[in-house]
């Protein structure tokens, strides 16, 4: 009896798990192309934004990275994290992102505001 529950619990566990693809960047080999000002989401500690260092309002977030993506052929962003940003207001802020039409989300890694 305990053992199919478990196996049930476990399985159960499983099939509820969700993910998110993110695309870590490469050097360039050559001449980098793109689309001009790279767009730079960055979460705060308090859950505000910053959208290329400017403040943007939670609630025109989304509009305001459909506006910039219409023009663009390729549909990147990087998102990063303060350190005192939960993880909750960083993948909130990638969804908004997917839902603008941004189709690669890229980390920089180590901590911008060090």
């Amino acid at each position: 009896m305990r053992t199919s529950y478990l196996i049930i619990t476990f399985l159960a566990a499983i099939s509820v798990r969700k993910s998110m693809d993110v695309v870590l960047p490469v050097p360039c080999a050559g001449l980098c192309v793109s689309d001009g000002v790279p767009i730079v989401v960055e979460v705060l500690g308090d859950g505000s934004y910053l959208l290329n260092r400017q403040p943007v309002a939670s609630a025109v977030l989304r509009s305001t990275l459909e506006e910039i993506m219409r023009s663009r052929r390729q549909k990147y962003i990087s998102m990063a994290g303060h350190r005192d940003a939960s993880y909750q207001s960083v993948l909130t802020a990638m969804d908004i992102a997917r839902s603008a039409g941004v189709t690669v989300i890229s980390v920089p890694p180590g901590d911008l505001h060090s």
